[in-house]
């Protein structure tokens, strides 16, 4: 018999929930990049990706530039372990 686990569905905002939480996380960030510190071209990055399965909660989001933005999508192990 195969067991099915109790999965909470993710967490997927509307556009203007989405914004008003995008801007509480730079808040929280200190509109800094978390990575290296850059205060330009500011995004914000799901730690665990939509595509995994990942929601839109606040403890799930981070700020990075967009050149950490960018590498943490090409190289998720290189720039994510700096966070920890």
């Amino acid at each position: 018999m195969k067991k099915t686990g109790c999965r909470t569905p993710r967490l997927r905002l509307d556009a203007n929930s989405y914004r008003e939480l995008h801007c509480q996380v730079l808040d929280r960030d200190g509109w800094r990049c978390q990575v290296c510190g850059s205060m330009q071209h500011l995004q914000v990055h799901h730690l665990k990706l939509r595509s995994q399965s990942g929601g839109d909660e606040e403890q799930n989001l981070i700020t990075l530039c967009a050149e950490c933005h960018e590498r943490a999508h090409r190289r998720p192990d290189c720039c994510m372990a700096q966070l920890r």
